[in-house]
């Protein structure tokens, strides 16, 4: 099915460039004949060969502006433990801060899931144990006890998914993409090339397909969930299930990024900030002599304490 819905899409001709260095793979406009990369700062030519991709059918505008990026990401920095004192002075001005657009995927689909499982229901016991009390004394005692009765469960469910979001991309660490999130997609207008004007745009290289599958791992969750709420019963066991994808349809989208890379000890350092909500995500390096100095101030309250404990007896 989504090898159809893939051949009715619209497409384009993309002149692309990828960085030797990160891998990160973007568009340039046609007078640009090299560039600093976004995603790690190392110089990009491009590739005289193009690609044919699938065009975007949404975009989310940019919201958050340059200069309040570069404010959200030094409070971010402001939030650091452990960072090295240094750090801030490679906190470039704004003009360092690159918007680009971000490819994703969402998709839409109606699930049916077949399941065979078990019904778990509670019942309580009395149960006698022996202890031992204040004086040394050896006692019998009694507790309640709670036991799960388990019977056979299976059934049918279904699901409806809206806008499953998936990162089309493998140029950022995918979990600080992720942690983007949530975006506002109900916002989402129809793709027009002005909205790029003075942005970078990405090309996707996670395909439908493998962004499908990835958008299954994302809807499993669910799915059980709604399996359980079926089984009933106090708690549940679910042995197999199976899942039909019905009414599957796709979207291409843009989503806006403030990107910016800096190198520090020789080793590049790379943040994201979302430009719809002012959300800081990126990679950081520690302070070993902080860390270290932690460790020894934890050491010594701990042997204090014990040492205080110990005159107190």
């Amino acid at each position: 099915m989504l090898a159809t819905l893939k051949e009715q899409q619209e497409t384009y001709e993309v002149a692309t460039v990828s960085c030797s260095s990160c891998g990160g793979t973007t568009n340039l406009d046609a007078h640009v004949a090299a560039a600093e990369c976004v995603f790690c700062g190392s110089t990009i030519r491009r590739d005289p060969a193009s690609r044919r991709l699938i065009k975007p059918q949404s975009i989310l505008p940019f919201k958050i502006t340059q200069k309040e990026s570069f404010q959200a990401y030094k409070n971010w920095l402001k939030k650091l433990w452990f960072a090295p004192n240094k750090l801030k002075k490679f906190a470039h001005g704004e003009q360092s801060i690159r918007g680009v657009y971000l490819p994703h995927w969402t998709y839409d689909a109606a699930t049916h899931t077949r399941y065979t499982g078990q019904r778990g229901e509670y019942y309580y016991v009395s149960e006698t144990y022996t202890t031992t009390d204040s004086e040394g004394k050896s006692v019998t005692k009694k507790r309640r006890v709670r036991k799960t009765r388990w019977y056979p469960a299976s059934g049918q469910v279904t699901n409806a998914f809206d806008d499953v979001l998936i990162v089309a991309s493998e140029s950022l660490p995918r979990k600080y993409v992720a942690k983007l999130e949530p975006w506002d997609l109900p916002a989402l207008v129809g793709f027009d090339a002005s909205f790029t004007t003075g942005m970078q745009t990405e090309s996707y290289t996670v395909d439908i397909e493998q962004g499908f599958e990835e958008a299954k791992d994302k809807m499993e969750p669910t799915i059980k969930d709604t399996i359980r709420r079926n089984i009933g019963g106090d708690t549940q066991r679910i042995d197999h299930f199976s899942v039909a994808y019905n009414n599957i349809s796709f979207k291409h989208v843009l989503l806006p990024v403030w990107i910016s890379a800096y190198r520090f000890k020789d080793k590049v350092y790379r943040f994201v900030v979302n430009a719809r909500t002012g959300e800081v995500q990126g990679e950081r390096p520690w302070s070993k002599i902080k860390i270290t100095l932690a460790v020894i101030a934890g050491l010594i309250l701990i042997g204090g304490i014990a040492y205080f404990i110990a005159q107190q007896q």
